[in-house]
């Protein structure tokens, strides 16, 4: 017989761990299955310097945190990945290790950010994901923004206040975010434009130290020395799992309000995978924290 569960949570980010450690102090059995590594995408950030209370501490470090809090408080916590779901009375969770049943589920199973498809993006120091997350760090120096959306743009106007010198980088020849933001860019003397521009190469062992570009018109190829590049060329929600269930919408994000409650009875979204307009550590953690406790309310009929 398939061990049941109160709550099956899977995703092991700030949003799911935060869900456990709710849904453990409200008494429920909880099982938190996470394919990769537990702490989702905070975990690799070198400091976190927005999370009320945690001030400077690692993204690694707070990852822990969150990981030892739900094991103490009860919450089962397994390495395992998710293979398929099937929602109803319980709801049936396949892994590739096992299988279980649940009163509740929590899908908590982030995104990721797209990326260049370039050597080192993985590897290289000074390579970010979130101007909010890491600007402060690069105070003063000169960085790049690839991507030519609203993130992109609202990224190189607030990098452009902390930064020396900033170079948004955009493959076509208008971007497609809101004029507005444009406009705003076009007057900072610190900001530089390349537009019909590509990057090829990122430069340095360790630590970003430059870019290898191509302008896609002309062809010509140039090398621009920046201590750190903020990527910001779309976002890939992990929901493969409720895409199976027909719970995503057009986007793949998981449409839910704040109750965090999906379309499918008893399953419930919680974090950077729900269909938002704000995705930050905080609000991942907040959205795990009401996930649960509409979780909790479903176990119990109410």
């Amino acid at each position: 017989m398939n061990e049941h569960f109160d709550i099956v949570i899977v995703g092991g980010g700030p949003a799911g761990l935060t869900a456990a450690i709710y849904a453990r102090r409200a008494g429920k059995s909880v099982l938190v299955l996470e394919k990769e590594a537990f702490g989702g995408q905070i975990a690799s950030s070198p400091r976190v310097d927005n999370f009320p209370g945690c001030y400077g501490v690692s993204g690694a470090e707070l990852a822990e945190r969150l990981f030892s809090q739900a094991e103490a408080l009860g919450a089962r916590v397994e390495l395992e990945e998710v293979l398929s779901i099937r929602t109803g009375a319980p709801h049936s969770v396949t892994t590739d290790y096992g299988a279980y049943t649940a009163s509740a589920l929590v899908l908590a199973t982030g995104m990721k950010h797209r990326t260049l498809g370039l050597p080192g993006e993985e590897t290289l120091g000074g390579v970010s994901y979130c101007a909010v997350c890491d600007g402060a760090f690069f105070t003063g120096k000169d960085v790049a923004v690839a991507g030519g959306g609203n993130t992109a743009l609202q990224d190189a106007l607030f990098l452009s206040d902390l930064c020396r010198h900033v170079t948004v980088v955009h493959r076509r020849d208008a971007f497609r975010g809101d004029p507005i933001l444009a406009e705003a860019l076009a007057k900072r003397a610190n900001v530089t434009l390349r537009m019909n521009t590509v990057i090829t190469a990122l430069r340095g062992e360790t630590a970003l130290t430059g870019l290898a570009l191509r302008d896609t018109a002309t062809g010509a190829e140039s090398e621009l020395a920046v201590d750190g590049l903020f990527q910001a060329v779309g976002q890939q929600p992990q929901t493969a799992l409720a895409a199976a269930l027909g719970l995503t919408g057009a986007d793949g994000f998981l449409p839910a309000g704040e109750d965090c409650r999906t379309a499918a009875p008893g399953v419930f979204v919680a974090g950077d995978c729900r269909a938002k307009a704000v995705r930050q550590l905080t609000t991942a953690c907040a959205d795990g924290a009401v996930a649960a406790l509409a979780a909790c309310a479903w176990c119990e009929g109410r």
